[in-house]
Parts: structure tokens; C-alpha cells; sequence
């Protein structure tokens, strides 16, 4: 279990303290680099599978609150680039901010979620209180976070990866090496070209 904020872990010997009381930021292995056949994609791709505003994606990478991985925008014209983990980490941004958590208690998840590998992301919870954010790796670590009372509200990581990638199969992408645009699979459009083809 890890903690981010001003709280502290309920779980004594397994929590490692990211952020508060004069503690140093958790380290966690760097991920590997993305496979060269990796896929970005634009601003409005990332807004909606985030279920975010363009003004929040814009604001929050200025910020450097959700910075994209794939291709910052430097210089006139350069479109910004987000990975799928990008896009993860900005849905469970705004359901932090949703809840209320603290602008500094996100910033330190968001290091944190940032350095995951994706497996681990896939089975992460976290857990607020809407000042605290924790890092919950097992069903036991949840329930006694639930016993003591501190936890109220919870992120099935997992689910979000999910979510987040189902929406962003139906959308455009590119193709990082060639800049190439990816038409992403919208049930929609495909039942519109059926009836098209039928009338």
C-alpha cells in the first residue's frame, strides 16, 4: 500500500509514503521505452476517451500537471501527442479532482501512475479520502483501508485501462515513426455505411 498526501497508510510495514510528513518521493523503476510501433494521439482523441475538455487537456499540459509522453507541442503548429497511459492517468486526474483531492496529493499520484508499468497499473486501486490518495496492490489492503475509515472513494485502475481503451479503439490515432492517421473502428459509422450499402 502507498500513500500520497498528508495521510498516512493503515497498513503499517508494506506502506511506502510518496508525499508528507518531510518524506521523500517513492522511486519506482523507469518503464520500459514504448515498442517503435506505438500509437499517439491528438488532443480531441484524448479529451474524449478521458471524458475531459480541451481547455483541462490544454491547461493541465501548460501546467505540467499531464504532460504528453508521446510529442509535446513545441513551436507554431505542433500538434501535442498522448499515449494510451497518458490518457489513463488523465481520467483518474479528473476523478480526483472530481472528489476534491488536493492539487499537490494528484501531482504526487500522478508521478506515480506515470512510472507504473502498464501491468501494474492493470491491477492497481486507489483509494481517497479526498485529501489522500493510497495505493491499494491487494483485496486485503482495500478492506483495511475501508475498516479504519479512511477510505471513501475508489479507482479500479484496471477498469479505467479498460475503458479508456475500448473508447480509443473507435478513435483516430497516428502512427508515431510515420505520422501516419490510424481511423479508429466506430460500430456507428460502420452500421451507417451498412445502411448506405442496403439503400
Amino acid at each position: 500500500m502507498v500513500v500520497t498526501g498528508g495521510g498516512r497508510s493503515a497498513g503499517g510495514g508494506g506502506a511506502v509514503p510518496l508525499y508528507g510528513h518531510g518524506a521523500e518521493p517513492a522511486r519506482r523503476p523507469q518503464a520500459a521505452s514504448a515498442a517503435p510501433d506505438e500509437v499517439g494521439y491528438r488532443g480531441p482523441a484524448a479529451c474524449a476517451a478521458a471524458g475531459i475538455t480541451y481547455r483541462q487537456l490544454d491547461y493541465w499540459a501548460r501546467t505540467g500537471l499531464v504532460e504528453p509522453s508521446v510529442r509535446p507541442a513545441n513551436g507554431s503548429g505542433a500538434q501535442r501527442l498522448y499515449g494510451s497511459h497518458d490518457v489513463v492517468v488523465l481520467k483518474i486526474v479528473k476523478r480526483l479532482l472530481d472528489v476534491g483531492v488536493s492539487l499537490q496529493s494528484i501531482r504526487t499520484a500522478v508521478r506515480h501512475l506515470r512510472a507504473a508499468e502498464p501491468a501494474d497499473l492493470r491491477r492497481m486501486t486507489l483509494i481517497s479520502d479526498g485529501a489522500t490518495v493510497c495505493e491499494c496492490t491487494s483485496p486485503d489492503e482495500v478492506v483495511e483501508l475501508l475498516q479504519g475509515g479512511q477510505g471513501i472513494f475508489g479507482i479500479a485502475v484496471g477498469v479505467v485501462w479498460r475503458d479508456v481503451q475500448a473508447a480509443l479503439a473507435q478513435l483516430h490515432a497516428e502512427r508515431i515513426d510515420t505520422g501516419e492517421t490510424l481511423v479508429g473502428h466506430n460500430a456507428a459509422d460502420e452500421l451507417a455505411r451498412r445502411r448506405s450499402r442496403a439503400g
